[in-house]
C-alpha cells in the first residue's frame, strides 16, 4: 500500500525533524522599528493582569522582511512596554504575518497574537516606507528618509509576554487554565541606520492601534538583525481576569462562540 501521508510519523522521522529545526542557520531580516511614548492610561488599559506598566508608556512597532530561502516572509509586531515579576519587556497586541506557517507556529506554541496580514518594507535610495495592513487598511505606516548610520549595539536579550489559551468548547471561558509565557529573544544586529520621519496610525475596527497615539516620537531605525527565541511558562493566570481581554486575539470575538454548521458533525 502506498504511504498514507496523514498517517502517523515514525519516531525516526520525528527525531529528524527536531534535529533539523535545531540546526537552522542565522536568518537575517531587514526591518523598520519605530518607538514612541503614548498615553499612559491607554497603555495600562491594554495590559491583562498580571502584566503592569513600566516607567514609560512606550509603544514599539517592528515591520520586517525575512530572507527565508524560497520562502520570503513579512512579519510585524505592534507592542506596548510591560513588566512582570521584575522583568521588563513587551506585550504585543497584534503580529501580522504574510504566511500561514509563521502564524500557526507562533500562535499554537507560544500564544503569540499572530494574524494573516500584509507587510511592506520598501527603500528607494534614502526614502523608506514600511506598513502593516489587514482587511485593506494600512493601520500602521512608517515614512521617512535615512539620515545616517548608527553604531551597532551589542547582542541583546529581550523578552516578550504572551498569553497562551484555548477558548472553551461550550463558550464558557477556557478549556484549561491560561498561562503566561515569557519568550526570550537573543538579538544580533549587523547594520543599523537612523530614519527621520513619522508614524501614521489609521482607524481600523480590526486593529484599533490608533487608540495608542504618538505623543512623542523617540526614534525610527532601519536595520538588519537576526534573533533566536525560547519560551517558558512562568505561571498560570486567572481565567476570570484574562477573559475581558480575549477580544484582542480575534477580529470578531463572537467567532469563538460559533457552533459547527448544521450537518457538519
Amino acid at each position: 500500500m502506498a504511504r498514507v501521508r496523514y498517517g502517523a510519523r515514525t519516531e525516526a522521522e520525528i527525531a529528524a525533524a527536531r534535529t533539523a529545526s535545531a540546526k537552522l542557520p542565522d536568518i537575517w531580516s531587514t526591518g523598520v522599528v519605530a518607538l514612541w511614548e503614548s498615553d499612559p492610561d491607554a497603555v495600562a488599559a491594554v495590559l491583562p493582569p498580571p502584566l503592569k506598566p513600566t516607567g514609560r508608556p512606550l509603544v514599539r512597532v517592528n515591520i520586517s522582511k525575512v530572507d527565508l530561502p524560497g520562502y520570503p516572509l513579512g512579519a510585524g509586531s505592534f507592542a506596548v512596554a510591560a513588566a512582570h515579576d521584575g522583568v521588563e519587556g513587551w506585550y504585543p497586541l497584534v503580529m501580522p504575518m504574510t504566511h500561514e506557517r509563521a502564524l500557526i507556529g507562533g500562535r499554537e506554541v507560544f500564544g503569540e497574537p499572530k494574524k494573516l496580514g500584509e507587510v511592506t518594507v520598501e527603500r528607494d535610495g534614502l526614502v523608506v516606507r514600511a506598513a502593516l495592513a489587514r482587511h485593506g487598511i494600512a493601520f500602521v505606516e512608517v515614512r521617512g528618509a535615512v539620515s545616517g548610520d548608527l553604531p551597532l549595539p551589542e547582542p541583546a536579550r529581550k523578552t516578550d509576554f504572551y498569553f497562551k489559551f484555548l477558548p472553551a468548547v461550550d463558550g464558557s471561558g477556557f478549556d484549561a487554565h491560561p498561562v503566561l509565557v515569557h519568550c526570550v529573544r537573543n538579538e544580533k544586529v549587523r547594520r543599523l541606520e537612523r530614519v527621520t520621519g513619522d508614524v501614521v496610525l489609521r482607524e481600523s475596527m480590526y486593529d484599533p492601534v490608533v487608540d495608542l497615539p504618538v505623543r512623542e516620537l523617540v526614534e525610527i531605525t532601519l536595520g538588519e538583525k537576526t534573533t533566536d527565541q525560547t519560551g517558558r511558562v512562568v505561571e498560570h493566570v486567572s481565567a476570570q481576569a484574562l477573559l475581558p481581554y480575549i477580544h484582542q486575539r480575534y477580529d470578531d470575538p463572537r467567532q469563538i462562540l460559533d457552533g459547527p454548521p448544521e450537518g457538519s458533525a
